[in-house]
């Protein structure tokens, strides 16, 4: 049961290696118990530690590190994918997710010969829309798989610019140093959707107005369609909208800064 639950851990780690992005010796990680870890490995832009700890029977999140040349073309531009998916309701989302959206932003990076938040926006949009088209097809037989989800975070270094995408309430945070003090402080980049949050409770009722149920308080917590707290519907997540009946599709919230 380990070694397959480690395989499995391995699969959601899928570094980009290429002349661009070496990866060092120990690219496959180390476990410990339900804790798999990597301590160091190299990406375009310097080095990453990653860790993935199992909390549940079954594996619900998937991640990626892509690193090297983030165009179908290869001639660039070059840089590094960071991809986070925090599944709900089973893996099918995520595992979905960590299949198809990099290889959405790389068709996209090549057509636009250039990294741009339109570039993030047309890849979520094209795996959000591919999900439901399986959905749609596996429905008769698995009607389950109307029900599950994930929350995407995204971040891309390219050009001296980081990118921060974020769909869902996963979060992304930076680290600054203190020179002063030698502190480090820890600052948050990306913004979340969550029904506690009353702005989204807003957003909901006004894209909404004909279901008064779209958002409900149930046992003191404000839930979507009083099942879920975290939105995963399209726009603030990916899946789960024939569970919740919310067809419009919605984009990712930007975070753009300059690191050069």
């Amino acid at each position: 049961m380990l070694s397959q639950l480690i395989n499995f851990l391995r699969a959601c780690f899928r570094p980009r290696s290429d002349q661009n992005g070496q990866l060092g010796s120990d690219s496959g990680g180390k476990q410990d118990g339900l804790l798999w870890y990597k301590d160091t490995g190299q990406h375009f832009h310097g080095e990453f530690s990653m860790a993935v700890v199992q909390a549940n029977n079954l594996l619900e999140d998937q991640s990626q590190v892509e690193s090297g040349c983030l165009s179908t073309h290869d001639s660039g531009p070059f840089g590094t994918f960071v991809g986070v998916y925090d599944g709900h309701g089973g893996p099918e989302t995520s595992r979905y997710v960590n299949e198809y959206l990099f290889q959405h932003f790389k068709r996209f990076t090549c057509e636009q010969q250039s990294m741009s938040v339109e570039v993030i926006r047309k890849a979520f949009q094209a795996t959000e829309e591919g999900f439901l088209s399986l959905v749609t097809k596996q429905w008769p037989i698995k009607p389950q798989i109307a029900a599950v989800g994930s929350c995407c975070l995204v971040g891309v270094i390219c050009n001296g610019t980081l990118y921060i995408a974020n769909l869902g309430d996963s979060r992304a945070v930076m680290g600054r140093l203190v020179k002063a003090t030698g502190d480090v402080l820890a600052m948050q980049l990306s913004e979340e959707h969550n029904a506690a949050i009353e702005s989204v409770r807003r957003e909901l009722h006004s894209l909404h107005p004909d279901d008064s149920q779209i958002v409900v308080l149930k046992h003191n917590v404000w839930r979507v369609k009083g099942l879920i707290q975290v939105r995963l519907l399209r726009k603030k997540g990916l899946g789960a909208s024939y569970k919740y009946g919310v067809q419009t599709f919605l984009f990712p919230i930007f975070f753009v800064v300059a690191i050069c």
